[in-house]
């Protein structure tokens, strides 16, 4: 065993000895003689971690402090600050991105497409304000938003929207919806980070048509308050389901309503009602006839509107690259055009059998044709609605601030003379 012992510490040793002769023998190169530059030491950058978990932070705090604002301290001042830092925090700063209104794609990815882990950032970003909406309202809207304060700070000279123009316009944002779902949920495209009108503003960069559509909203905005979020904000459709139903609102008045239809003035939303006067017998029946009408009226509507839809799901499905593929590939094959394209040289050169790629389409065209089907009863349910909806009389007594249109961004509280006669006595007492 000795023996053995000796010779194991007798091949170390002379390894270690072949191990330096070979260092002797091989030095480094001289880099000063061969006027070789070594490369700058570099710092790596943050984890991108960091500034999700930070986003996160920002974002709930916010929220707490916009609830805090908007329904305990009635500052529309303070609201208004609060708006201001999140637009350069979450906009100028964090480039627009993660948003709640982009995160309904990546939620709707995730549940079509199992293989798609959701980014934890773009689900919280999702959850959260619809939680705070459920307790307090619109507070995400009044001052968390980017896309919301980039519009509000532009709003000049506000022009009051008939009501019946404001819900027609409002389908828009349902449709938008909609598609959003569709898209996503086909893995086709986000197209709301696509035809994001404000990205541009926030990335200092962007496409020319993109920079084009945001100076419309903003020049718009000047006179009309958020357009996009009105018209067009797909999220701004969620939250306004929400608010409908959450346990706190917004008061225009700390106490009793005056009736001095300041309010009414003050808001370039249009979300303040005025009182309603008592049913008339006649106007009673004719409304309750109208209201039978159009609840038969409203599985037509979802019908046709299923038919639409399936109609226009081929010419929907072309937004996937694999059906545009196919369909080239196609073309080429039956000699319909003479010359090829960068994506259809690239197939041809991965040796994949042309059959295998029309069944991904023909796949990709029924998943189409479904949400095709989908997103037309969808869009005829919401238009039968909204005609049931302007068929009900809701009572008020007072000037109120609708949960769903209101979007909590304070400017009511200023007007109103009882909110000033509470903030007089709260400064007497101090």
């Amino acid at each position: 065993m000795r023996r053995f012992a000796y010779i194991i510490i007798l091949v170390s040793l002379l390894f270690l000895c072949a191990e330096s002769f070979g260092i002797e023998r091989f030095p480094p190169p001289d880099f000063v003689e061969t006027n070789h530059k070594l490369p700058e030491a570099t710092t790596p950058a943050p984890r991108e971690a960091f500034y999700e978990y930070l986003d996160i932070f920002v974002l709930l705090s916010g929220l707490i402090l916009a609830s805090y604002l908007v329904l305990k301290k009635r500052s529309r001042k303070l609201i208004f600050c609060l708006m201001i830092f999140s637009l350069i925090y979450f906009g100028f700063w964090r480039k627009g991105c993660v948003c709640s209104i982009g995160s309904i794609q990546n939620v709707v990815l995730s549940i079509f497409d199992s293989s798609y882990a959701i980014p934890i950032g773009a689900l919280v970003f999702f959850i959260l304000p619809l939680i705070f909406t459920l307790f307090f309202g619109r507070v995400f809207c009044a001052a968390l938003c980017p896309l919301g304060a980039i519009q509000d700070i532009v709003l000049l000279r506000s022009i009051s929207v008939p009501a019946w123009l404001e819900s027609c316009l409002r389908i828009l944002a349902y449709t938008y919806l909609a598609a959003v779902v569709l898209f996503a949920g086909t893995s086709s495209a986000f197209i709301i980070c696509r035809y994001d009108p404000f990205i541009s503003f926030f990335r200092l960069s962007g496409s020319l048509n993109i920079v084009i559509l945001g100076i419309c909203f903003l020049i718009v905005g000047i006179f009309i308050g958020r357009p996009y979020c009105r018209f067009f904000c797909p999220y701004g459709i969620i939250l306004r389901q929400l608010s409908r139903i959450s346990k706190w609102k917004v008061t225009i008045t700390p106490d009793e309503c005056i009736k001095c239809k300041l309010c009414e003035d003050s808001c370039p939303f249009g979300a303040i009602k005025e009182p309603t006067a008592q049913w008339i017998d006649s106007d009673y029946k004719k409304g309750k006839k109208r209201l039978v009408f159009l609840i038969i009226l409203l599985p037509i509507l979802i019908g046709l509107g299923a038919s639409g839809g399936n109609l226009m799901s081929p010419a929907a499905s072309k937004v996937h690259e694999t059906v545009r593929l196919a369909e080239r590939i196609y073309a080429e094959d039956t000699e319909m055009v003479k010359d090829t394209t960068d994506a259809s040289t690239a197939f041809r050169a991965t040796g994949q059998e042309t059959k295998e790629l029309y069944e991904q389409a023909d796949l990709i065209k029924d998943k189409f044709a479904a949400g095709g089907w989908l997103f037309g009863g969808f869009i005829g349910f919401v238009i039968g609605l909204k005609l049931i909806s302007h068929s009900i009389r809701r009572v008020r007594d007072d000037y109120q601030a609708e949960r769903a249109g209101c979007l909590a961004c304070g400017r009511c509280f200023e007007y109103c003379p009882r909110d000033k006669e509470r903030l007089k006595k709260l400064t007497e007492c101090k």
